[in-house]
């Protein structure tokens, strides 16, 4: 975990597409990709749930033992529900994060749209019309996915979750 919360992920994608090949591993680059990006997500995860998780009293967790519910009732019933709202804020950033780290991987020959730019900019010549627009696609991307994430948010957790 703290391997990968510690270093870019450009080096940690470059890592698993460049380096791995040298022990006898070779990927794809969307496989390479999809599993650097899912190595990264998950270090962050862990770390945001084990916050949110700390962040409930400890207190409750005792309270709640003492009038006889069992160790899972009190976890689903009385840690979760709280937990969760520290968590998802958070989690919500770190997936709109992950979005556009996406970008990063037209490094590795993944054709998405930073690549795509690329492309049409060595054709035309035009880079800052091209760029531009692919500004206003992420910004538009990561407020819909932020915006989304934050209502289903509010919709599965109730209020106070942002």
């Amino acid at each position: 975990v703290e391997v990968m919360r510690n270093t870019p992920f450009l080096v940690q994608l470059f890592f698993i597409f460049f380096g791995l090949p040298s022990l006898g591993i070779r990927l794809d680059p969307i496989l390479a990709a999809m599993l650097a990006m899912t190595l990264n997500m998950a270090a962050y995860t862990i770390e945001i749930v084990g916050a949110g998780l700390d962040a409930v009293p400890r207190g409750q967790t005792e309270a709640a033992l003492a009038l006889g519910l069992r160790p899972r009732q009190v976890f689903i019933k009385i840690v979760l529900p709280q937990a969760l709202k520290v968590i998802y804020p958070a989690l919500t950033s770190q997936i709109v994060i992950m979005m556009l780290e996406s970008a990063v991987v037209s490094q590795i020959a993944v054709r998405e749209l930073t690549y795509e730019a690329d492309m049409l900019q060595a054709r035309t010549f035009r880079a800052f019309e091209t760029y531009f627009v692919v500004t206003l696609v992420y910004l538009g991307l990561s407020m819909g996915l932020r915006r989304l994430l934050v209502s289903g948010g509010r919709r599965a957790l109730g209020a106070g979750v942002s």
